[in-house]
């Protein structure tokens, strides 16, 4: 985060959508240079193409309303995605001989916080590219406004990541955030008031990311950085050309367990907490992964009651839920209406004001311990031991390192090694023949954006499954 996230400040103004054709024009002719320069990605491919062609040609004949719905396992997902549009499905428009008008492209939400941590540079950038952003947590009127206006009335078809966060695994999907559901119902409810035809969709993609080749080496270097910011003895034999799976597992797990005993203690002796004693079936004794997995539940349930109780919230929802509400009600602290003209305020009570804001930062900080693991389960390199898996909980440790130091994650993750990406684009699911069941009451609303989002879910699993 940045320095100022200490200090209290006026309201976070909406970032209004100013699409730029000129800005996309070069964004999309450097896009692949950048993508070579800046990414450890040499390769993207897509499956399906066709279909979003077609759609897109359907779009532009005023025919359909689509959202794109992403998987988003990592921060480069977004420039992934403007790859897809911008080269391969003009390409596959070409080939297929579908007519399609240039330029493809999607306007987009995203998440209003990301201009804090990553430079407001983004946020212009955002902005002037067709984005719209969101405050998560809350009910952000202007924010949902917007989307719901460019969704029916956009330029472009909307893209949206419908778990809200990375979560850092490229096969497993958090559970999907009811928004998007409702997005496409409220388009649906826009275009029927206008007495406009279109038909409203959403399409899954599914994003997911490959090794070039294993970079065990990398690997056992992070590994060990890992393990001498956490105490342990690190055993140099088993870096470089020779390190495998086989001597590496064990290191990880022996790096697991020494992280959440310094954070279990951390948390009992300095914060006075009481952490629930384990208790595993006969048959999970044996299992360490098993045993990590129940103490990591137990100490991320810990670390986000010390977020919970600061701002007297309830433990309530999913971890994702849970993390969002938290998220809300820092910003609330920090970014206040009656800092709206600072200048009016006394002395005292801008000094009141920027100790409650550092507080609700500091507060923050174990919620975000606990949004980067809200997917991890014990079994996920056991369960298909790749380098790919192995990798992404390494760096989810690291992270986790980093947050304890300090540092900001996102924007200083190592690259281990050179990687290709594959795109697959899953079969639209209609949110118009959904409709008359989301009007007729309130019940039935309610039941059709769980089922939309139950349906959208199990759709993008099976896409994971599909590249796997």
């Amino acid at each position: 985060m940045s320095n100022g996230i200490y200090q209290a400040q006026p309201p976070l103004e909406f970032i209004p959508p100013r699409f730029n054709p000129l800005l996309l024009q070069l964004t999309h002719l450097l896009l692949p240079s950048w993508i070579n320069w800046k990414t450890a990605i040499t390769h993207i491919e897509a499956d399906n193409v066709e279909i979003l062609a077609d759609l897109y040609h359907q779009f532009q004949e005023g025919k359909t309303r689509f959202l794109l719905a992403f998987r988003h396992p990592k921060t480069e997902d977004p420039v992934c995605l403007g790859y897809l549009l911008s080269q391969l499905v003009p390409q596959v428009a070409r080939e297929q001989g579908i007519k399609i008008e240039s330029p493809i492209h999607a306007h987009f939400i995203y998440d209003r916080g990301i201009p804090l941590w990553a430079g407001q540079h983004i946020g212009w950038l955002a902005s002037h590219l067709g984005g719209t952003p969101i405050q998560r947590g809350k009910a952000d009127w202007n924010g949902l406004r917007s989307a719901r206006d460019l969704f029916a009335n956009g330029k472009f078809p909307m893209a949206a990541a419908p778990e809200g966060a990375t979560n850092g695994l490229s096969e497993i999907i958090s559970p999907l955030e009811p928004g998007i559901a409702q997005l496409g119902f409220w388009c649906a409810e826009d275009l029927h008031k206008a007495g406009r035809s279109e038909q409203v969709l959403i399409v899954p993609v599914g994003i997911k990311y490959s090794y070039v080749a294993a970079p065990w080496g990398a690997i056992a270097q992070l590994l060990s950085e890992l393990e001498a910011a956490s105490g342990l003895p690190v055993n140099p034999s088993e870096n470089g050309n020779s390190a495998t799976i086989e001597s590496l597992y064990p290191r990880l797990l022996t790096l697991a367990e020494k992280l959440l005993t310094l954070m279990e203690q951390f948390y009992t002796k300095f914060y006075h907490q009481k952490l629930p004693e384990i208790i595993l079936a006969p048959e999970e004794t044996s299992d360490r992964n098993q045993a990590l997995t129940a103490r990591l539940q137990a100490l991320m349930h810990i670390a986000l009651q010390m977020s919970e109780q600061y701002f007297d919230l309830a433990p309530k929802g999913a971890w994702n839920d849970r993390c969002r509400r938290v998220e809300q009600a820092g910003w609330n602290y920090i970014f206040r209406e009656e800092f709206k003209d600072i200048k009016a305020l006394s002395p005292i009570e801008h000094a009141l004001g920027d100790r409650v804001a550092e507080e609700a930062n500091r507060r923050m900080w174990h919620m975000r311990l606990v949004e980067s693991f809200v997917a991890v389960s014990g079994s996920y390199i056991k369960a298909k031991p790749t380098a790919e898996r192995f990798a992404e909980t390494t760096l989810l440790l690291r992270d986790m390192v980093n947050k304890i130091q300090g540092t900001n994650s996102l924007l200083h993750r190592p690259q281990l090694g050179k990687q290709q990406v594959k795109i697959s684009i899953g079969e639209p699911i209609s949110v118009s023949e959904r409709y008359p069941v989301y009007k007729a009451n309130r019940l039935g609303a309610k039941q059709a954006v769980t089922e939309l989002t139950n349906d959208l879910q199990h759709t993008m699993e099976s896409l994971i499954v599909k590249e796997g």
